[in-house]
């Protein structure tokens, strides 16, 4: 192995040097104070798991996602999360077991196998909420309007755009179609890749209900404002369950319409669709194919814990949430004196106490103010110790 072979990463694996550190800091600890303002309970779900565990439930679609080791001391098979979702569900339906709607947030860094888009981290540092215990639009509303707080935390509430569909709209339509499980598989890769001519071929090559095969025409493209909802409604008449997804759909919508975010409809969304059974969000910034956060309703989830409950909630990578932020300097205080020195020590003490950054200058060592962080400085005076600004 050559110098440069020992410290070169693996694809999709960085490090985050100090400035970068700093400004994901600064977030994480606004948010998680944003999250516990609003009721949400912090947990902390284990790095691994036994295999068989991690990979139940919902982490079912996560098997690729999940590096795989082996247990040194039971010889089992164990993964190292991808995600933490599914592991906050198993401590509300397990280990909680509350009655009343439970609220949890977490914040710590996920491994992936392989990155979400070419050239993108499989190191996410996952930020989330989860709402466990209720089935119903104001927990929806919830979630998102607290997804939304978050983007205003990094400062880019007005930039981004929120995205909504319902998958209830397209699993509506597929049950009235008698689909094989390879046939579904194969619509739902088309829906997802929005690829219209295989979709028309698709159709055509079937013998499929009228009304349905022309509202599976339709959908993936019953995209924009909430002026698709009039279209959308016709071409359900049909199908009640459709309906039924289409209006509250529609109910979301009209209680965010004063969000400062922009409003994009889209009801043909099946991202996470095995996962998701109702309302699906996302948040992204224009032209960016990868969201920034995204989230929906997964009712349920708890089941193969022993206790099935309706759950929403969202989540999204503070490290790309960080790099957007504006995170003032707080610069520090170069202190050039000794601890010996009870009148320096006592100084430095009470400035800390006050909030401020302070570093020693340390004897022989090149203390270099921009280098350390420092715009000002700790110095001797006649009345004893006081701060002064650094000259450029």
């Amino acid at each position: 192995m050559n110098q440069e072979e020992q410290w070169l990463l693996p694809d999709g694996v960085e490090e985050v040097l100090p400035e970068r550190a700093r400004a994901i800091e600064h977030l994480r600890r606004r948010a998680l104070d944003l999250y516990q303002s609003w009721g949400y309970e912090l947990v902390f779900p284990p790095l691994i798991e036994f295999l068989e565990s991690l990979l139940n439930g919902a982490g079912r679609d996560l098997e690729r996602e999940t590096f795989k080791i082996t247990d040194q001391l039971s010889g089992r098979l164990m993964g190292v999360r991808a995600d933490m979702t599914p592991q906050v569900a198993r401590m509300d339906a397990h280990s909680l077991r509350h009655g009343a709607p439970t609220r949890l947030c977490y914040c710590s860094t996920a491994l992936r196998a392989r990155p979400a888009q070419a050239g993108g981290s499989r190191v996410p540092y996952q930020l989330g909420v989860e709402l466990f215990g209720h089935d119903g639009a104001e927990s929806d509303l919830e979630v998102i309007l607290l997804m939304l707080e978050t983007m205003a935390l990094a400062g880019i509430q007005d930039r981004v755009v929120l995205d909504l569909g319902h998958v209830g709209i397209f699993r509506s339509l597929v049950a009235a179609c008698d689909l094989t499980a390879a046939d579904q598989a194969r619509l739902e890769d088309i829906y997802l890749r929005k690829a219209r001519t295989e979709l028309d071929a698709f159709l055509t090559e079937r013998t499929l209900p009228a009304a349905a095969s022309r509202a599976l025409a339709e959908l993936p493209f019953l995209d924009g404002d909430s002026a698709v909802f009039g279209h959308a409604r016709a071409l359900l008449a049909d199908f009640p369950e459709a309906l039924a997804a289409l209006a509250a759909l529609e109910a979301l919508a009209e209680a965010l319409a004063g969000c400062p975010a922009r409003l994009h409809l889209d009801l043909g969304e099946l991202r996470g669709y095995h996962y998701h059974t109702g309302v699906v969000l996302a948040v992204y910034l224009p032209g960016d194919s990868e969201p920034l956060a995204k989230g929906g309703r997964y009712d349920h989830i708890g089941e193969v814990f022993g206790r099935a409950r309706p759950a929403t909630g969202f989540s999204a990578d503070l490290k790309k949430l960080a790099a957007l932020a504006a995170v003032p300097r707080g610069g520090g205080v170069l202190a050039r004196g000794k601890l010996s020195d009870a009148a320096f020590a006592a100084k430095v003490a009470a400035l800390r106490a006050d909030g401020e950054r302070v570093v020693l200058a340390l004897p022989g060592a090149d203390n270099d103010p921009g280098e350390l962080g420092c715009d000002r400085q700790l110095v001797a005076a006649d009345n004893g110790w006081t701060i002064q600004p650094i000259s450029s």
